[in-house]
Order: structure tokens, then C-alpha cells, then sequence
């Protein structure tokens, strides 16, 4: 199957030019896409006009390459669940503005269907566009508000991340069911190139989001999220979301209330997503009855990682550290992975990954799509040259030979799925 090039014409309007077939990006490069890495665009997806750019094509005569000239590049937006194998390809003209803080997968059309290069790694269906009910949420939005009528984070979760932002989680939250945030903390001890809470005035992107601008008490976390764990099914409690900092920074403040919930109940799974800074932190926390961690990393190539996250006082042996300790503990160690094909799959990356997840016994890999212009990041860490590739969908098969108990996902799996028949399908 191949597949046409799409163009825009900065009107929002989408067609495909037929003189070209859709190729897809890795690293720099515009290379042609096998058969079986074309999917339906899923739903909840979107397409993207990319402005200042032209969509890179393979000439259906000559099999050149060729920039398609009737209009502006496009990519896909695919949803959570989906992993991207390719970015959509362009060449960038000199005065394009810096794309914002999305994911950019190609996307192609053939026979009255949008295509996309990606695959479907989590069959959880906790995010799925389909199974959110506008009405219901503001329900619950309303019920709870007045239940927690003197809690921040109740009121916090529901203005900004459900109603301005809607965030899945927050949603889902209010529709009381699976996996309810727990943003605790308004600083970070890194400095991410592609942050979407805080980005400097002087940069040329902004964040997509609004950071958390207090910090909250111990009572207000456990009023909320005893609760949740107490009534919703497939209960997950987690510290660490898009809308704040490093939790690890407020760990006391974790600590406190993960000693206080479990003495209200033993319901759930309690979780936190983090950049795995301060090890005896995450030990301290194992021990009050933290079950699972998720550290989100772009590379597992120390000079690559330091590059995208400019860590203040902690080394990347601290995050290897934080993520055995889980381990050794008995729970349950993830990785939030930024897939950016042609450095995700890097052979040299690769052989790190590996090294890692030997030295961690890492439970799971979520393998989420990085949301950044790729020129920019490239740039930003001055990789100018990604070097030898496997390919996404080839380095999970390495992976799964070499590792076959790591998990692929999305999401952070509940308690009964981590004790249980992990894959098995997962369809609540």
C-alpha cells in the first residue's frame, strides 16, 4: 500500500496531492514506510497544518524525492494508546515558526481514508475519545466540588486541568473511575527543553499548560483520594502530572499522605510519575506503601538526557538507582519513554536501554510519543547526525526477545492488572 501525500491550504482545508506518495520521518531523514505500518487515522485523532513547511514526497513517475508545493505540511495528532513509528517529513523554510508542544506522526491518505504510521501498544481504554460523556462529567464535576467545597486540588483539578484543559485523567476522575491525579508540586530540579508547565519568557514556545502555584497539605490530598481508591474501579492514586513539577521535591509531603490513606484503606494502587532524582526519597516513600513508579526519560544515553532535561543536583545514575530500588522493593518500576523515531531506535541507544533495564529489572516500558518540533529538539541538543537506526517497531521486537517479561503500555497499570494476568485483554 502507498499512500498520498496530504497538504493543506492554510485555510483549514486538507487535500492530497496524487503526483506524490507519503513518506515518513526518522532522525533527518524522509525514507519510504512498509505496508504494514500504515494504519486508519484512530479516533480521537487529528490532523495538523504545519506551517512554514513543505510536506517531503516520493514522486509516483521518477521515485525521486520532492517537496509537494501546493500548500503547508501536514502530520497527525494520534491519541494515547497509539505509538507513532514516523513523524510526518517536511523541509522547514527559514522563517517557520518553532511548531508548539505536540506529537507530529505522518499522515497520508488513500481510498477515502486518512492514514497514519503508528501502532497500537496499550489496549486499556481508559483514555478513549468515545468513552467520555461531556454531561456526566460536569456532573461529577459539580458533585464534587460540593463535596470538597475548602479543597485546592479538588477545585484545582476541576477549573483547570477537567475544564480548561481536559486532561483525560482529571476526566476521568470526575467520572469517578481508574486513575485519579494528584498534582503536589508547583518547583522542578529540571529544566526540560519541552516542558508544557513552564517554558522562560525569551523562549520561542510556550507551555500548554499552567503549573500548580501552591502547595498541598497532607489533609487534602488524603479527603480526595481515599475515596477514589475506596469506590472507582480499577483504582490508581498518582503523584505527578503535566500540570506541576518534580513530586519528588514535596516527598515528605508524599510520604505523609501515603502513611495516612493506607490507614483509611488498602483499595488501589498509589503511583508516582517522576524524573527518579532522589533515591532514598523513593525509598522512603516504597516503605509508607508507594506500589508503583513511572520515570519519564527522552534517552537512555546519559549526554542525550542532560541535554533535554538540564538536571539541577541529581546525576542520571540517580534516576537507575530510584527505578532498582522500586524493584528491589517489590513494586513495580515503568518508564514513560518520548518515542522520537531515529533516536529512540538508535543502535547506540538501544544498547543502553538494554543495559538499563538488566541493572533495574524494569517492569514496563509506556511508550509515549514525544511532543516536540523535531528540527527544534535536534537542534536544541545539536544532533546533527542520529546515526544507525533499527527502527521503532523492530527495537520493541528486540526488546521483547531479549526481555520478554517487560510489559509494553501506555498507561499505569491498576493493582489487579500488575498482580494479575497482565496480557490479557485489558478492556474495562
Amino acid at each position: 500500500m502507498q499512500p498520498y501525500i496530504l497538504y493543506s491550504d492554510g485555510n483549514g482545508n486538507i487535500f492530497e496531492d496524487t503526483s506524490l506518495y507519503a513518506l515518513g520521518r526518522t532522525g533527518w531523514e524522509a525514507v519510504e514506510v512498509e505496508s504494514e505500518d500504515w494504519i486508519p487515522l484512530p479516533d480521537g485523532g487529528n490532523l495538523y497544518e504545519l506551517p512554514g513547511r513543505r510536506g517531503i514526497g516520493l514522486d509516483v513517475v521518477t521515485g525521486e524525492l520532492r517537496l509537494c508545493e501546493l500548500g503547508w505540511a501536514v502530520a497527525a495528532f494520534i491519541p494515547p494508546a497509539y505509538t507513532g513509528l514516523y513523524f510526518s517529513p517536511f523541509e522547514t523554510k527559514a522563517d517557520a515558526p518553532t511548531l508548539p508542544l505536540f506529537s507530529y506522526t505522518a499522515a497520508a491518505w488513500k481510498d477515502d481514508v486518512f492514514y497514519v504510521t503508528a501502532i497500537r501498544i496499550e489496549q486499556d481504554i481508559r483514555q478513549e475519545k468515545s468513552g467520555y460523556d461531556d454531561q456526566l462529567i460536569q456532573e461529577g464535576v459539580q458533585k464534587l466540588r460540593a463535596a470538597y467545597p475548602n479543597n485546592r486540588l479538588v477545585t484545582h483539578l476541576a477549573d483547570t486541568c477537567c475544564n480548561t484543559y481536559c486532561c483525560p485523567a482529571a476526566r476521568n476522575y470526575f467520572l469517578n473511575r481508574w486513575e485519579c491525579p494528584i498534582p503536589s508540586s508547583p518547583a522542578c530540579n529540571a529544566n526540560c527543553i519541552g516542558c508544557i508547565s513552564f517554558q522562560p519568557e525569551d523562549e520561542q514556545i510556550v507551555s500548554s499548560h499552567d503549573r500548580l502555584t501552591f502547595k498541598p497539605t497532607v489533609e487534602e490530598i488524603v479527603e480526595y483520594t481515599v475515596p477514589h481508591l475506596e469506590t472507582a474501579p480499577y483504582p490508581i492514586i498518582s503523584w505527578g502530572q503535566g500540570c506541576e513539577g518534580e513530586p519528588l521535591l514535596m516527598w515528605e509531603t508524599i510520604e505523609g499522605s501515603i502513611k495516612e490513606i493506607r490507614k483509611h484503606t488498602q483499595k488501589g494502587s498509589i503511583n508516582i510519575n517522576t524524573n527518579g532524582c532522589n533515591p532514598k526519597a523513593i525509598k522512603k516513600l516504597m516503605e509508607a506503601g508507594l506500589n508503583s513508579i513511572r520515570v519519564s526519560l527522552n534517552s537512555f544515553r546519559e549526554d542525550v538526557y542532560l541535554k533535554y532535561y538540564r538536571p539541577n543536583n541529581y546525576t542520571f545514575q540517580d534516576i537507575l538507582e530510584s527505578m532498582k530500588i522500586v524493584r528491589d522493593m517489590g513494586g513495580w518500576t515503568s518508564i514513560n519513554y518520548f518515542v522520537f523515531p531515529g533516536m529512540t531506535d538508535n543502535v547506540e541507544e538501544v544498547e543502553q536501554l538494554l543495559k538499563a533495564i538488566e541493572y533495574t529489572n524494569l517492569s514496563m516500558i509506556q511508550w509515549r510519543n514525544f511532543n516536540i518540533d523535531p528540527d527544534w529538539y535536534l537542534g536544541k541538543i545539536g544532533m546533527h547526525d542520529c546515526g544507525e537506526r533499527y527502527g521503532i517497531r523492530q527495537t520493541m521486537d528486540i526488546i521483547k526477545e531479549e526481555f520478554p517479561h517487560v510489559k509494553f503500555g501506555y498507561f499505569n497499570p491498576p493493582i489487579e492488572r500488575i498482580k494479575g494476568n497482565y496480557d490479557e485483554a485489558f478492556a474495562h
